[in-house]
């Protein structure tokens, strides 16, 4: 056992002084606390020393004496936990101080009716990233001591809870380790969070507040991730409405990539998001709440290693108030929109830049494949998408570029692949949704075709993939290459005409240029199609839109490739004096405002041959236009 030092504490609270508090700090404290108890005896090795209490004492006599526990863990977290007597069973008051926060929370919770028969006192249990606050019979509080600046990170049951009803009902005293004192039978118990109950609990609760605080506690534990995650989807899938207060999937996504590499490296609970919400304004039934600053701890020890190290650096992190070191894609955000404009110009930044970009989305796709093994389902990953490589690639250097700015000591190769498993992560997380919805619906791959109607189950992939595009576009997070081709053949599939193109104009649905491809080669042209094609091909980015006309021979196309063509011509045209004689016999129809226009045309392209002359379009002409022009007037006639 490594070398023990004691160190004290002084504590004041309302008018009670506590004396000073002893407690060996090298003995960190990461106890986990199964409810039901997963119950076993254990030879630890350990001596049992006495607490203050005689094991023949009368037990009801415990709840006069005041409670405190200290508990530090690997995270270099120091929390005091205290509840002084009560006389009162109405209610009960409890603190906790967070020294490696700089805040103190008092918590009230009010018990309402109660069981007489129950008079044990109240029990600190440590759990890791969290302290249980265990009142036999009335309530169980699982506190985040991690992440204690919002409420709705912890959780609080009370009353007739079945987790309350199965836990023992005599105190219980944390040791070192994963271990618990009976303090009535003298008996060791090993504890561990129940994963199967905190799921199950999941999906039964209705309160947000519960909803929030169980799934980043179940994602807490570490224990076949995978496994866990897929429960989680399937939960997701069944209640994607059902949260009010939060987007179950932002969160998700968010919470499950920071636990993926938080264990990694220290620091990480600074550096990366842990949550969507960055406040919480509902009450939590039953439960007051006062928060306090408090002094912090003065350090006096000359070189800080392993578990000091860490508090140091809580409290460092405090004492500066360095809440802008979280990183955020805002500046991701504001390059991605640049590059995007510029593109749109026709102008492009360095290509080594952009190259170097591009390079970090490869890196991370090839990240991603290299841990997900099995086949997909979804159409994803097929087609380049420029666009969402972009964000990605921007989103890995940003993110490389914060954490080497302030993880101290850590190789820059940990760093990049960090990162790397970072965005990974993210859209892995938004593949498994996506391809839990594929499967539980057996959607097929001919959903890609347009010359078929659409199912129920189709309906039910469009909607959740409409969820995830809202709860990314918030956050500003890249989506998998290929998500918004298949987004939009769904929509095209589900939407009435005029929600579709709803939705298209408002930027839900984006039209790629493999998405409209495909639709344009796929649907015939009757009357409805040839509304959908039009409607569709008009909102087209005007190179696109190009290209794209001749796909469909039809009249509509012809003329829309006619008027691109007559703009760029005029675009720069000088009228200049012509002769008032026109040699009719070249024109096919005897009609002087056409053939004007058309010998005009002609004359332009005859002298700037390269003006119009663009790929793909090199069968345009005044002879297409005007045949195109009498086509149209012909379909306008009825003729």
């Amino acid at each position: 056992m490594s070398e023990q030092r004691l160190y004290y504490i002084d504590l004041k609270k309302s008018k009670s002084v506590l004396k000073c508090i002893q407690f060996y700090a090298d003995e960190h404290f990461s106890l986990m606390f199964e409810a039901p108890l997963d119950v076993s005896l254990s030879d630890s090795g350990f001596k049992l020393v006495n607490f203050g209490y005689d094991d023949l004492q009368d037990q009801e006599k415990l709840s006069k004496h005041p409670t405190l526990c200290v508990f530090t863990n690997h995270t270099g977290s120091l929390c005091v936990c205290y509840c002084p007597n009560f006389d009162s069973w109405e209610q009960i008051t409890y603190s906790v101080l967070y020294f490696h926060k700089g805040h103190s929370k008092t918590f009230t919770a009010t018990l309402g009716r109660v069981d007489s028969r129950v008079t044990k006192g109240i029990t600190f249990l440590s759990l890791d990233y969290y302290v249980a606050v265990y009142l036999p019979g009335h309530f169980f509080h699982l506190l985040n001591i991690q992440h204690p600046d919002l409420i709705c990170h912890s959780l609080f049951l009370t009353g007739n809870s079945e987790v309350i009803d199965m836990l023992p009902h005599s105190p219980l005293q944390s040791l070192s380790g994963p271990l618990v004192l009976d303090w009535c039978s003298g008996k060791l118990y090993r504890a561990l969070l129940n994963q199967s109950y905190l799921l199950e609990f999941l999906w039964n609760t209705r309160l947000d507040c519960e909803k929030l605080a169980l799934l980043h506690c179940v994602l807490s534990c570490g224990r076949d991730p995978r496994r866990l995650e897929a429960k989680i989807i399937q939960w997701i899938s069944e209640n994607i409405s059902a949260c009010h207060s939060f987007d179950l999937i932002q969160e998700f996504i968010i919470a499950s990539s920071y636990w993926s590499i938080y264990p990694e490296t220290s620091n990480m609970d600074k550096l990366l998001p842990y949550s969507s919400l960055l406040t919480w304004d509902t009450e939590i039934p039953g439960i007051t709440l006062v928060t306090e600053e408090i002094p912090l701890p003065l350090m006096k020890v000359h070189s800080f290693k392993g578990y000091w190290e860490k508090l140091n650096s809580n409290l460092e992190y405090v004492k500066y108030s360095k809440p802008h070191l979280h990183y955020n894609n805002s500046v991701v955000r504001r390059e991605w929109h640049s590059l995007i404009s510029e593109e749109k110009k026709g102008k492009r930044r360095s290509t080594v830049y952009v190259r170097n970009i591009l390079d970090n989305a490869i890196k991370v796709i090839s990240n991603l494949e290299a841990r997900n093994l099995e086949p997909r389902l979804t159409p994803l990953f097929q087609e380049e998408d420029n666009h969402q490589r972009l964000l990605m690639g921007l989103m890995v250097s940003e993110l490389k570029d914060h954490l080497l700015r302030h993880l101290q000591g850590v190789e820059k190769k940990k760093i990049e692949q960090l990162v790397l498993d970072y965005v990974s992560k993210l859209l892995d997380l938004i593949c498994q949704i996506l391809e839990a919805s594929w499967r539980k619906h057996n959607l097929h791959p001919w959903v890609l075709h347009f010359n078929r109607r659409a199912s129920a189950a189709e309906f039910a992939v469009f909607h959740i993939m409409t969820r995830i595009l809202e709860a990314t576009n918030s956050l500003f997070l890249p989506l998998p290459p290929g998500f918004h081709t298949l987004h939009t053949i769904l929509g095209v599939h589900c939407l009435p005409l005029h929600n579709l193109l709803h939705y298209i104009d408002n930027g839900v649905l984006l039209l790629t240029e493999t998405a409209v491809t495909r639709l344009m080669k796929d649907l015939d042209n009757t009357e409805k199609n040839e509304k959908v094609k039009f409607s569709i091909i008009v909102r087209l980015p005007p190179l696109t839109g190009q290209k794209i006309c001749r796909l469909w021979d039809h009249p509509v196309s012809s003329n829309i490739i006619s008027r691109n063509h007559v703009k760029r011509l005029l675009q720069n045209y000088n009228k200049q004096p012509r002769s008032s004689m026109m040699d009719k016999s070249s024109f096919s129809v005897e009609f002087l405002p056409l053939n004007y226009f058309i010998e005009i045309l002609t004359d332009i392209e005859s002298s700037n041959p390269a003006l119009y002359a663009f790929e793909g379009h090199d069968n345009v002409d005044a002879k297409f236009v005007e045949e195109a022009a009498l086509k149209h007037t012909t379909m306008l006639l009825g003729l």
